[in-house]
């Protein structure tokens, strides 16, 4: 909430005070701008350089920083339109998490896979016993 919106005007004329509004927002949101928005205001606050006391004017206006004004002046001197832009928050996502996560689940299903074959190779085992057929092994086959 801006201070103009928390302003109240109390009384009529030229006795009136002013007082805030002592409403509390329950969640503050973090303020988004867009990029025709910062360059907007860059090219105002370029050309206020005639008088002193001009830039804080626009800011107060805007409600804004200085440290808005620096930072935007930084990205746009490097060329970085698209850092005009609002950045997200948190954590970056690693460009290997995505394989990683992917290779998991390979890895679980070729593991649910092989103890399935298991499975079967074991009942094919006591089958075999059963019904009396004996199987070969190969030599070198641990088996």
């Amino acid at each position: 909430m801006t201070q103009k919106q928390a302003d109240k005007i109390i009384g009529n004329g030229a006795g009136s005070t002013r007082r805030t509004d002592p409403e509390v927002v329950p969640k503050a949101k973090r303020r988004t701008f867009t990029a025709a928005y910062k360059l907007g205001v860059l090219e105002e606050a370029d050309k206020c350089r005639e008088q002193p006391g001009q830039i804080g004017a626009l800011l107060r206006r805007e409600g804004l920083y200085s440290s808005h004004l620096t930072t935007w002046r930084r990205q746009r001197e490097a060329g970085q339109m698209a850092g005009l832009k609002p950045q997200q928050r948190g954590r970056k996502r690693e460009e290997e998490a995505g394989e990683i996560s992917r290779l998991r689940r390979e890895n679980e299903r070729l593991g649910r896979q092989l103890a399935q074959a298991a499975l079967i190779i074991e009942a094919q085992k006591k089958l075999s016993e059963i019904l009396g057929i004996t199987l070969e092994q190969r030599q070198g086959d641990d088996r």
